[in-house]
């Protein structure tokens, strides 16, 4: 496969500029091939209609018991396919670096405890598949050498988070070190990202342009609350173009705003 390398926001890693038509994986109907595994775009979205499903049934039952009508945009839940495919390649990913590595990861963290900052219910789909994520990303964050906390990883981490609309925009390099403090959670987020994209590499990952530029599910703690935001580690740009229906390459992609981790 084709990959042409960039040099990364994090700088820690590259990110990957994977072909799908260089590869012979470009079907459309496909959201993304990791290694021997696909993950078509019907599985995308049965796991995004489904929870829209559950959360527009959710605020309408609080809606009744309040005596109220939600209007229609308020059933709409801020998931997008985004956040479902950078979920569904991010744990297919962890999972192999976890058991080359030899690692243990303990279900500790349950759908209901991220419900109410997921705002999903629990017993959606979504839930659960963050429910898994944040386990893996929890023991790789643990294990993992922490990056270096350069300029570069430090706003490629506040670029992300200001993508989720989680800081405020404009702020300047020295403006958001001081904001970040020692950065322990940038240097993991980075080290974490370093390393699903080494294995995307090594495993021959292609994902549809539609979902670029993939991200690294994570989070942040801004005081009671939690701000998710997707760091990338595969690019959006590149010669790929989905052959049966082609897109413009520089089609943005959905806004994703995924749990973070501190």
């Amino acid at each position: 496969m084709r990959a042409r390398r960039l040099i990364a926001a994090v700088s820690v890693a590259a990110l990957g500029v994977l072909s799908l038509a260089a590869c012979g994986k470009s079907s459309p109907d496909v959201a993304a091939y990791v290694g021997d595994r696909t993950y078509p775009v019907d599985r995308v979205d049965a796991v995004y209609d489904d929870a829209q499903a559950k959360y527009a049934e959710a605020v309408r039952q609080s809606a009744t018991q309040a005596g109220a009508t939600p209007a229609p945009d308020q059933l709409r839940s801020t998931v997008t396919r985004q956040d479902v495919v950078n979920l569904l390649v991010s744990i297919d990913l962890g999972k192999r670096v976890v058991a080359e590595q030899g690692l243990q990861v303990p279900d500790q963290v349950t759908p209901e405890q991220l419900a109410q900052q997921l705002q999903m219910p629990p017993q959606a789909e979504y839930a659960k598949l963050w429910g898994e994520w944040a386990d893996i990303s929890r023991v790789l964050s643990q294990k993992l050498p922490p990056a270096d906390l350069s300029d570069d990883a430090v706003m490629a981490v506040y670029h992300a988070i200001e993508k989720a609309g989680g800081i405020q925009s404009g702020m300047s390099v020295a403006q958001v070190r001081q904001l970040f403090g020692e950065g322990g959670f940038v240097r993991s987020a980075s080290a974490l990202s370093a390393a699903l994209e080494a294995e995307a590499d090594k495993v021959d990952v292609s994902v549809n342009p539609r979902y670029r530029p993939l991200g690294v599910p994570s989070w942040v703690n801004k005081g009671q609350e939690l701000v998710f935001y997707a760091l990338p580690y595969i690019d959006a740009s590149g010669p790929v173009t989905d052959v049966s229906t082609p897109e413009p390459v520089d089609a943005p992609a959905e806004q994703s705003t995924g749990p973070v981790a501190p």
